[in-house]
């Protein structure tokens, strides 16, 4: 294969940015990407996590590299999209998966660096992204943006003050982003999950999982795969009509009340 002909192959390869990609739903995305051949750029604080994603990436046969990221941090985050341009020439896709926030509490028993913390994590976080990899998409001819919000952006949760609050602007954020970039070839959107089967799910032990999945109409909780396999809809071609909207991946949640089913 010629040097000209390589350079060619990698320059048509679709890149995607996964931040926050170390495990969870970030990991699943990254590895669904690669599988169908996006080479994907993987970032989070965690380098040990990410390399481990990035070594069963390779293991079967994608393309990926990693970056330790802080989304906080705004030269963090320029010099994330900076080395993805440097190691694969293009961002096509991205996928602000990151967040942060403090514990659950009512509101007046929430500290103000916790708050603080929640929309620095998640409003300033997908702020600093989208800062960035856009123009790099607008320079790559375009791209997709998706964002990570929740469904209690959509249907608040009591106790959850920094959570929903900056869950909430990161959906009023990408719909004015979505706005800017309409006519550049650039589409936002944003994916608001419910209870989706997580490493802290795992954790949380049978009786929460049960309880929660008790709460969803389709009576199960969702999938990490579930997950991403919407974010990859959303990037591609077969939503290219589709920007600014905030898209619910919760069974059922957002749609209204179910009168519990019980289990048999």
């Amino acid at each position: 294969m010629s040097v000209e002909y390589a350079a060619e192959q990698q320059s048509l390869r679709r890149v995607a940015l996964i931040v926050g990609a170390s495990r969870g739903i970030g990991a699943a995305t990254a590895r669904a990407w690669a599988r169908r051949g996006v080479a994907v750029v993987l970032a989070a604080r965690d380098q040990r996590a990410l390399d481990s994603v990035v070594q069963s990436i390779r293991s079967e046969g994608g393309s990926a590299a990693s970056v330790v990221a802080d989304v906080t941090e705004e030269n963090s985050m320029r010099d994330l999209v900076h080395r993805t341009l440097s190691n694969f020439g293009r961002l096509d896709y991205a996928f602000n998966n990151a967040t942060g926030g403090p514990r659950p509490a009512p509101v007046a028993d929430v500290e103000a660096s916790g708050f603080d913390l929640a929309l620095s994590a998640n409003v300033r976080g997908v702020f600093l992204g989208m800062k960035y990899q856009i123009p790099a998409m607008l320079e790559s001819g375009g791209g997709a943006v998706v964002n990570m919000a929740s469904a209690a952006a959509l249907q608040p949760a009591a106790g959850l003050a920094g959570y929903v609050a900056s869950k909430m602007g990161i959906v009023g954020l990408s719909a004015v982003a979505a706005l800017d970039y309409a006519d550049r070839g650039v589409r936002v959107n944003v994916v608001a999950p419910g209870p989706i089967l997580t490493e802290r799910l795992t954790a949380a032990g049978e009786q929460a999982r049960m309880r929660l999945a008790d709460s969803v109409p389709m009576a199960r909780l969702g999938t990490a795969a579930e997950v991403a396999e919407t974010v990859m809809w959303l990037c591609s071609d077969a939503a290219s009509f589709i920007t600014g909207v905030a898209l619910p991946i919760d069974g059922g949640m957002t749609a209204g009340q179910r009168p519990p089913q019980g289990r048999t």
